[in-house]
């Protein structure tokens, strides 16, 4: 986005440095990465960069009103809510489209948002490494106002909050089989919580546990990476504890969070920087111009059932008294801007907040960025592909 740094990037990269890039990726942690890493980072201007800050700032002060949670009562699925939720959510994504506007500036829109941990650790290995094998332009950081020893140092201290690090734990469902298993080696690696799958937790009344070396350790403290969506859909699981039982833990990233602040929440918020849309059973009768929406149902993730070419009888099948569960958000046109030696590439940037107990609202760290090629982003539609997959923004200072 950067025409000059663009230029010079792109003329001193080649494919057997990004090859040595690569291999360090998979071989510092004696791990392959299960999904793309891209070629290159994004350099994201000062001028662009506030337009993000401002556009997240807005949508972070919806998120922050005190009846938030009344507004978000109907996200919780039935059957999915956690006991002894907290106050706030611990983490925010704010995923934002890259797209241009009536007067051809760029803006950023609003795609997802999540109220769930991202790639905390892995985001911050991906920019050193990036640092490290290739000659970036001095004055860009991708963390917000945080060196990366100061980002560690902030991440380990928020995640184990007042807890020894035995007694904290990273879980989730077969964590070494999910594609972000990276993340999960990493943070283990920076702050020793170690990584427990659901179905190796035992509950003894309200109390939990996790087997180490034959030793029976008390978690006083989850860092939740499980997504129900994923839990529900798992019948061969043999669980001692259930995410929903009442028990003696202190959550960070509390389970409920995850639909709180979600495709649910996006039709309360109005300002420029969302995209239109509303919950299906809203509608008196279909918008004429259903081709310039997407079909979303709330509480499926990572993309899957969204219909991205929408028919009348798509929305005409879905029952009446199912229809609040889904909603109609008007699409958006990524802008491709990311120069590649073959062509102009799209770009999707999530801006990656804490939470910490005594603060009165959220405080941005670090971003995670994916570039693409397809219809939209995501494994799926970019197989096959170079120049896509996920990658890091480096912001001008």
């Amino acid at each position: 986005m950067i025409n000059p740094i663009r230029t010079q990037f792109n003329k001193n990269l080649t494919e057997e440095k990004y090859k040595l890039f690569l291999d360090d990726l998979n071989n510092s942690f004696k791990f392959n990465i299960r999904f793309r890493v891209a070629e290159t980072p994004i350099f994201i201007s000062s001028h662009f960069k506030e337009k993000l800050l401002f556009a997240s700032n807005e949508i972070i002060d919806f998120i922050v009103r005190s009846d938030f949670k009344k507004i978000t009562q109907r996200a919780i699925p039935k059957g999915c809510f956690v006991p002894n939720e907290n106050d706030h959510s611990h983490f925010i994504a704010l995923d934002f489209a890259i797209v241009k506007d009536g007067s051809g500036e760029l803006q950023p829109q609003l795609i997802e948002m999540q109220g769930f941990p991202s790639l905390f650790g892995f985001q911050d290995f991906l920019g050193e490494k990036f640092k490290e094998h290739y000659d970036l332009p001095l004055g860009f950081n991708n963390h917000f106002d945080l060196s990366s020893i100061e980002y560690k140092n902030t991440l380990r201290k928020f995640l184990l909050g007042n807890h020894k690090t035995e007694n904290v734990i990273l879980l989730e469902i077969d964590p070494l089989q999910q594609n972000t298993a990276i993340d999960f080696i990493i943070t283990e690696k920076l702050t020793g919580i170690k990584t427990v799958h659901i179905g190796d937790v035992v509950r003894e009344d309200k109390k939990l546990f996790y087997l180490n070396e034959d030793k029976k350790i008390p978690i006083h403290r989850i860092y939740n990476r499980v997504i129900f969506d994923e839990l529900t859909k798992r019948n061969d699981l043999k669980l001692d504890f259930n995410l929903t039982e009442d028990v003696d833990v202190e959550w960070v990233g509390h389970p409920n969070w995850f639909f709180r602040i979600s495709k649910y929440t996006m039709p309360f918020i109005k300002n420029k920087y969302v995209p239109e849309c509303k919950f299906l059973n809203e509608y008196d009768c279909w918008p004429n111009d259903l081709e310039k929406y997407v079909l979303k149902p709330l509480f499926s993730f990572s993309g899957s059932g969204i219909i991205f070419h929408v028919a009348q009888h798509d929305l005409d099948s879905i029952d009446p008294t199912d229809r609040e569960n889904y909603l109609l958000q008007r699409k958006v046109q990524y802008e491709p801007i990311i120069q590649a030696p073959d062509g102009l590439v799209k770009a999707e940037i999530r801006l990656l907040f804490i939470w910490e107990e005594d603060q009165h609202k959220p405080k941005l760290i670090t971003n995670l960025a994916r570039l693409s090629r397809g219809e939209m982003i995501g494994v799926k539609f970019n197989k096959d592909k170079t120049w896509v997959g996920g990658s890091v923004c480096f912001f001008e200072e």
